[in-house]
């Protein structure tokens, strides 16, 4: 599929051989905040979720896919979720490596599905979640031309303080 095939990197489906970037990724601790994750996942656990990651996102209402680069060396993800045809609708999150971040890949990838959503999902629009202090996702997003429509206040607890969630909303035009 050509939406999903960039200048830079491709969106790709998971598949058997990202167990180990999955591992290593949904372990780390700096990434909990944003998945509110509180526990590790364990090898058995993230092999079980990739044997049901082949799910279509109109029955698992969500779909993962990995950020690459051409020499297919997984880069990040990029997540759909609460996907409703309904209301045509859909959430979306970002995660790039640190040592992949500032080389353009999340604002290619962003766009990227973008495309893919409006054009293959026929949603109206895509929401994102960002807390206040992520500067970076917000200059991304609002990049994209998402514009800020609400502030859920102290809505992501992390030790020891509660940070704000910023809403975000791209409707097609």
């Amino acid at each position: 599929m050509a939406i999903l095939l960039g200048k830079n990197i491709n969106l790709r489906a998971l598949e058997p051989e990202d167990l180990n970037f999955l591992f290593s990724t949904e372990n780390n601790e700096l990434f909990w905040e944003i998945s509110s994750t509180q526990l590790p996942y364990s090898k058995y656990v993230l092999k079980k979720y990739l044997e049901n990651a082949h799910q279509d996102i109109y029955e698992a209402k969500q779909y993962r896919f990995v950020i690459s680069d051409f020499d297919d060396i997984p880069v990040g993800m990029i997540d759909l979720f609460d996907f409703n045809p309904l209301h045509k609708r859909v959430g979306i999150g970002i995660l790039l490596l640190p040592q992949h971040q500032n080389k353009g890949y999340g604002s290619e990838a962003l766009e990227m599905i973008i495309d893919y959503a409006f054009t293959y999902l026929d949603v109206h629009q895509i929401f994102a979640n960002i807390t206040s202090d992520n500067t970076k996702s917000i200059r991304l997003f609002e990049k994209h031309h998402f514009k800020k429509i609400g502030v859920k206040k102290d809505w992501i607890y992390s030790n020891p303080n509660f940070k704000d969630e910023v809403l975000y909303q791209l409707i097609k035009s």
